[in-house]
């Protein structure tokens, strides 16, 4: 029986999950979990790629303790990269909730205004854009004799195989893939004054790069809703919400949509497997993991939940904000936002559940005027899809049945992936 592994690495975890098909269904064994997060390097937030690398080496070794492997792949969050002189890492590698893009976006637009810049990418605006973290990279002399930019996953798996690949999926994530050519613009490049020998052809999901101590490397669709997407059992074509710390709220369209609804109310469109993923970025559960840290660190969620809805607190806030992006409060950011301020865990915590509520609606009431179409049911998977007080807000909020699937969506998609490239 032919078993693969996939590494699933968020920005607060990850986790090693080994799957197989057995009777005509796919079978799944978590062998290995990890936390993840930033550190603080001289003011600046940045990933500690090593230790993720120990983590995803030290996973492999418990999944070949118990299975032969037959292939891996990995999937992390998009738009975060690493730059490379020859085979050496250049340090820091920045997280894209720092704060270093601030200045140089003002400059970029000069250069390519946000609207040229949608209608040839489709992508829609966020700070952390790969384009604007290497533009800042340009400013501060960074590129200077770097020989290869590549997405973490791809990182990753060429510090595994010393293969250096470039997949689809999470390119598009960042606001430097042609929406017409599926390839690196070159005309953002140059306009950027960026290198161009940086951007190389981009592989589809499914690609084999090499081999790690005899396991097959694959790209899956490295970036996490790319393969969530792929893994949701979804009857027809619904909108889906991939919960975690980022809610991805999407539906899936035929080609990708530039037109200037889509751009004024901020809709990307992101690679999918052989479709476009028609999507908006929402806050997610970053505002209640961040609210826990601070107020309640070893509650459980079911007694946090179960105090939101015995609240009658009323006021919400804009999900999307950029003051809950990375404050360094974030009960400080909720109290700065609202007229009146929460006097209980279950006020802060109730706030914040309305509010992404709210946001879903919003966001698909946008969709389906943009697309032009109406839906009656929506998908949940990933993490937040467990939380039913979330789950029935939704439900209120939207008016559609919210189908709550809480599986491992993102490491069921990278696992088809696998399995279907190895066919």
């Amino acid at each position: 029986m032919k078993r693969y592994l996939a590494i699933d690495i968020g920005a607060s975890s990850g986790r090693h999950i080994v799957g197989w098909t057995e009777d005509g269904q796919m079978k799944t064994e978590e062998v290995y979990r990890f936390p993840n997060g930033v550190t603080e390097i001289d003011g600046h937030l940045c990933w500690d790629t090593e230790v993720l690398l120990s983590h995803v080496k030290a996973g492999i070794e418990k999944a070949r303790a118990k299975y032969e492997i037959q292939s891996l792949s990995i999937d992390t969050w998009g738009v975060d990269y690493v730059l490379l002189k020859g085979d050496e890492t250049v340090y820091p590698v920045y997280a894209y909730r720092d704060s270093r893009t601030e200045a140089v976006i003002p400059k970029v637009h000069e250069k390519l205004p946000f609207s040229e810049l949608y209608r040839r990418t489709g992508i829609q605006f966020q700070p952390f854009n790969t384009v604007y973290q290497l533009f800042a990279d340009k400013e501060a002399g960074r590129l200077d004799g770097v020989t290869d930019f590549l997405m973490m996953p791809e990182y990753l798996m060429y510090r595994l195989c010393g293969t250096k690949s470039h997949e689809h999926t999470n390119a598009t994530t960042g606001g430097l893939v042609s929406a017409e050519t599926g390839e690196f613009d070159p005309e953002i490049i140059r306009a950027l004054g960026l290198p161009g020998h940086l951007f190389n052809k981009l592989q589809p999901p499914g690609t084999a790069v090499g081999e790690y101590e005899g396991i097959r490397v694959v790209l899956c669709a490295t970036h996490d809703t790319g393969s969530a997407v792929e893994g949701i059992p979804m009857e027809g074509n619904a909108p889906y919400i991939s919960s975690g710390t980022w809610s991805l709220l999407g539906v899936k369209v035929p080609n990708p949509l530039t037109d200037e609804a889509s751009r004024a109310a901020n809709w990307s469109n992101e690679g999918g497997v052989g479709y476009t993923r028609y999507q908006k970025n929402i806050m997610g559960m970053w505002l209640v993991n961040r609210l826990r840290e601070e107020l309640c660190p070893h509650k459980p969620w079911n007694e946090i939940t179960a105090e939101a809805e015995q609240s009658t607190f009323e006021e919400t806030v804009d999900a999307n904000a950029s003051a809950f992006l990375a404050p360094k409060s974030m009960v400080e950011a909720f109290d700065a936002a609202l007229s009146v301020k929460p006097r209980t865990i279950g006020d802060y915590f109730r706030c914040a559940y309305r509010s992404l509520a709210l946001s879903y609606m919003n966001a698909i009431a946008e969709l389906e005027r943009n697309t032009q179409t109406w839906y009656d049911r929506l998908y949940i998977v990933g993490g937040g899809a467990r939380n039913a007080f979330l789950n029935r807000l939704t439900e209120e909020a939207t008016g559609k049945q919210v189908i709550a699937l809480p599986i491992e969506a993102t490491a069921l998609g990278n696992l088809k992936i696998q399995m279907e490239a190895d066919t």
